[in-house]
């Protein structure tokens, strides 16, 4: 499990922590927190991208 979705995990839990409590501050921090490994997922799927596209490069290069 990737860290991007640990954090949208234990965003999860917050937000309905909060729900469940009445605790709009935990629901905030849960849904903050559910952002936050959004992110994280989004970057890691840049750097996956960016990745796979200096490593093609580097093919061609050799082609040629």
């Amino acid at each position: 499990m990737g860290e991007g979705a640990m954090d949208k995990l234990m965003g999860k839990a917050k937000e309905m922590a909060g729900k469940l409590g009445g605790g709009e501050r935990k629901k905030g921090e849960g849904q903050a927190d559910q952002l936050k490994g959004r992110a994280k997922d989004s970057m890691g799927d840049a750097k996956e991208r960016m990745n796979g596209m200096k490593d093609s490069l580097k093919d061609r290069k050799k082609d040629n």
